[in-house]
């Protein structure tokens, strides 16, 4: 049987594209590091600098806006440069299945026109990897807000996203480590993930790994961490796994993670409980639920080391919208709580009107069917005292309302003033007073003497007595006379 042989044009293509500066700088050192199986793409406006770039292909940028004299730290500029040769950097973009933008934030060319590489390259429908730098302190505020900016206009266009400060390069060097070597430092951050991934797509393994692997785990996967470890010796297996997750660069740690991609490769001498204990270290901060993918491959080339390669993403979704889904949670617990205080609330002030109103029936069919009986009393309570809220009292001293409305609210006893005196008799208006008697000319007129005063005495009995038609009480004639004489002086009397 013949054998197949698979066409190079059939494996993933990958271009690592640089921009500016530190963009074209990074790929001069990955080439000088022997990185194989990419394509390198440099962008810029500085003619100059696209002149000593070791890239592939260059693209020069913005010929009618910068005259190929750069863009002095402005990214407006940039920008603008990079929408003129718009249609240029889209060809140099074509028919790659996984591209690289990487660029220092701060910069003119970079933070101006690396978004918009970004853009072209996803709107061929490539998967997008951004790789970025930032400012250190004593750049200066200016550079540190043009970086801020320029990062959050890639993260829009990239499907992951990796962030390197440089101020992380002064906590992992010596003192006396020159310049280019520091930045070679942050440049292998880039150049061990491009490295990785090219191996696990291009080189044939044990348990093998494809594009479509790689895929998986970064596209729309936000933030990533991506590393290599190498290590020899007993606890090689270990080393090797801590090396690659624990990049003291990256603004990411691997806790979290909701996608893992990994790939062990070791000689012949290479164990299963090894694979098992790089798989162990890798996933143990991982999430629970994090989609992990393997791989191992065996090469005699490197007997008695075990290299791991790590590509960690899914931070943002772990960190940022699981922390906007705590809050939404927390805040919809909130309002249910309040609506459940509410309701709960509500109910009882329902179920107290209910009540209420059920007493209140029940008083006014106990008191259809009972009279009220008047009581008289010595001492009158007191309620019956406030007219303003249990109403006139009357002389027994009792409410008209009934002693039953003491356990009532007073604004019960308000709201249902109106329906009591449909079954309350009002109470009786107290009786006017006499008026005084006008005094008159007899208040004036001399004392009576006393057999005066005992004859009209004696005249006021005989008219309150009543008159007995007997025989026995009839006047006799010296009655007669006797009264006739006390008319004649009384008479007299009124004629003074």
């Amino acid at each position: 049987m013949p054998k197949v042989e698979p066409a190079i044009e059939s494996f993933a293509r990958i271009k690592v594209v640089g921009v500016g500066g530190a963009g074209g700088a990074a790929i001069n050192r990955m080439v000088d590091a022997g990185v194989t199986g990419v394509d390198f793409v440099a962008i810029n406006a500085d003619a100059q600098a696209l002149h000593h770039s070791k890239a592939n292909h260059k693209v020069h940028i913005g010929e009618t806006t910068t005259k190929g004299l750069g863009t002095g730290a402005d990214p407006a500029l940039g920008q603008k440069a990079a929408e003129e040769s718009a249609d240029v950097i889209d060809k140099a973009l074509k028919g790659a299945d996984m591209i690289f933008v990487t660029f220092g934030a701060g910069g003119g060319t970079g933070s101006g026109a690396g978004p918009i590489v970004a853009k072209l390259a996803q709107d061929n429908g490539s998967l997008v990897v951004g790789f970025t730098t930032k400012p250190f302190a004593f750049e200066g505020d200016k550079r540190r807000r043009n970086a801020d900016l320029a990062v959050d206009k890639l993260r829009k266009y990239v499907d992951t996203l990796i962030v390197v400060p440089n101020d992380k390069l002064l906590q992992t060097i010596d003192r006396r480590t020159p310049l280019l070597e520091a930045f070679k430092v942050a440049d292998d951050v880039l150049r061990q993930g491009v490295q990785g991934i090219s191996d696990l797509i291009t080189v044939h393994g044990l348990v093998n790994l494809d594009f479509a692997d790689v895929k998986t785990v970064m596209a729309d996967a936000g933030t990533a961490l991506m590393g290599i470890g190498r290590a020899s010796g007993e606890n090689r297996a270990i080393e090797a796994a801590t090396q690659a997750i624990s990049s003291p660069l990256l603004e990411v740690s691997i806790d979290g993670a909701r996608g893992i991609l990994f790939n062990v490769i070791g000689g012949n001498d290479m164990s299963m409980h090894e694979i098992n204990t790089v798989a162990e270290t890798i996933t143990a901060a991982a999430d629970p639920d994090a989609n992990i993918i393997f791989g191992a491959t065996i090469n005699p080339d490197v007997e008695g080391e075990i290299i791991v390669t790590v590509v960690a993403t899914g931070f943002d979704e772990t960190y940022y919208a699981s922390r906007d889904r705590k809050a939404a949670q927390l805040l919809r617990q909130t309002a249910a709580s309040t609506n459940d205080d509410q309701t709960t609330d509500d109910q009882a002030s329902q179920t107290v009107d209910e009540a209420t109103m059920a007493a209140v029936s029940s008083d006014l069919k106990q008191n259809d069917s009972t009279k009220d009986e008047d009581f008289h009393s010595d001492t009158p309570n007191i309620w019956a005292l406030t007219d303003d809220v249990n109403g006139p009292a009357d002389d027994s001293g009792q409410s008209p309302a009934g002693e039953e409305d003491l356990d009532e609210p007073s604004f019960l006893r308000r709201f249902l003033g109106g329906k009591r005196s449909s079954r309350h008799q009002p109470a009786p208006e107290p009786a006017p007073e006499p008026e005084p008697i006008a005094e008159t000319e007899e208040s004036e007129a001399p004392a009576e003497t006393e057999t005066e005063t005992a004859e009209a005495a004696e005249t006021a009995d005989d008219k309150d007595q009543p008159a007995e038609e007997t025989a026995s009480d009839k006047p006799t004639p010296a009655d007669k006379e006797k009264s006739d004489k006390s008319s004649g002086q009384k008479g007299k009397k009124s004629k003074k």
